[in-house]
């Protein structure tokens, strides 16, 4: 019964300790306290509007979900910053009378990570994504709303996952 109970308490040691090193959102020990998501200027050829606002808040906002940090205007540890550099509609497939049957919708953003805390962290690339939908359809209303909800989903994971997760 004794090593029953050193062993238990060995196994809660040991996971407890884990817990303060990794989370479950997968990021590790963060040596920050804040950050700022600057706006993301539209500068695509073709600009559809409002995109830049709704990509701004929904970085801001898989920030605050999954990490302890807090949001400020200025002066933040960590900063992210840049432009949406692409918004483009293309036919994908073709059908057997040569009709398109599937538009795909393509963004990608440039992203500017800063860590004050960590300059090593620092990088500026593209993350980019796409969402298929029917030729037959416009790009317009439940269409429009889940493309940007999907592809913005993907590319605020992905800017997470590089800038703080190093996934």
């Amino acid at each position: 019964m004794k090593k029953s109970s050193y062993l238990i308490i060995a196994f809660l040691a040991l996971f407890l300790s884990s817990c303060s090193v990794y989370n479950f959102t997968g990021t590790g020990k963060i040596d920050a306290k804040t950050f700022q998501v600057n706006f993301f200027q539209n500068n695509a050829d073709l600009i559809e509007p409002g995109i830049d606002r709704t990509f701004t808040l929904a970085l801001q906002e898989i920030l605050q979900n999954q990490t302890n940090l807090n949001l400020v205007k200025n002066g933040a540890d960590l900063t992210y910053e840049g432009e949406i550099i692409d918004y483009r509609i293309s036919p994908m497939t073709a059908t057997a009378d040569q009709k398109t049957s599937q538009n795909r919708l393509k963004i990608r953003i440039n992203v500017r990570f800063i860590n004050k805390k960590k300059e090593a962290d620092n990088f500026e690339k593209p993350f980019e994504f796409y969402y298929d939908y029917p030729a037959t359809s416009q790009l317009t209303g439940t269409i429009k709303t889940a493309a940007l909800k999907d592809i913005f989903d993907r590319i605020t994971q992905d800017i997470f996952n590089e800038s703080l997760a190093k996934w």
